[in-house]
């Protein structure tokens, strides 16, 4: 299952980078969203850690929807769903394998949004920037599983977009509030860091909710019928 995972992962790699334009939408709306609050700032004003910890995770979710999208979409422009539906192996390789590929391109992204918060919302690195690390690796590990698994709920249906967007944000909200929690520690000069184990527990939690249900729900979610 792993290798196939791989397999499915690479090329879902290959071809996003190949074309490049889907990847720089994704990018450019994050950038975009960052960019037009700070337009709200006064000159030499510095919005609160906790305000630009939310911009960042509102980006990183907006461009989860779209690299989502994109990565269920190579197999439904051409017609080829039905071609992994019958690898040998399960078909929760499947979404591993986007899930693999969605956690990496979401990753890439979030590192260009990082420096955007330092340059246009005036944050600086604070002393729990190691809780902000962590808390954006285990927000990345549910929004890749449950990103997986909802895209492949809206493949093949007129409104992806919109159906994906509607199901997945309220899903995502007690792990983007704990992803807010942790992120403005790592921005915070004086942070609370006696509160960091409990919202990477919530973290933890909502990551293993979502790679069960993926495990489970996906071969009844995904299927080669049109």
């Amino acid at each position: 299952m792993l290798t196939c995972a791989l397999a499915v992962c690479g090329k879902d790699l290959k071809l996003i980078l190949t074309r490049g334009a889907g990847l720089l939408q994704a990018l450019l709306l994050g950038l975009l969203l960052v960019f037009l609050f700070s337009l709200s700032l006064n000159a030499g004003d510095r919005l609160s850690p906790q305000a630009a910890a939310a911009m960042f995770w509102l980006a990183s979710a907006f461009c989860q929807v779209l690299i989502f999208n994109m990565l269920y979409a190579v197999e439904e422009s051409a017609q080829a769903r039905l071609c992994l539906v019958l690898l040998p192996a399960p078909v929760q390789a499947v979404w591993l394998g986007k899930a693999m590929a969605g956690f990496l391109l979401l990753a890439a992204a979030q590192c260009v949004f990082v420096p955007a918060l330092f340059v246009f919302l005036g944050q600086s690195l604070g002393q729990g920037w190691h809780w902000a690390l962590c808390g954006m690796l285990l927000g990345d590990v549910g929004m890749a599983a449950s990103g997986s698994l909802l895209g492949a709920l809206s493949v093949g249906r007129s409104g992806r977009e919109s159906l994906l967007s509607i199901v997945l944000f309220p899903l995502l909200v007690p792990m983007l509030l704990a992803g807010v929690r942790l992120a403005s520690m790592g921005m915070d000069p004086d942070p609370l860091l006696e509160d960091a184990p409990r919202w990477l527990g919530l973290a933890a939690s909502f990551d293993g909710l979502f790679l069960a249900a993926g495990l489970l729900l996906f071969p009844f979610v995904y299927s080669g019928d049109d």
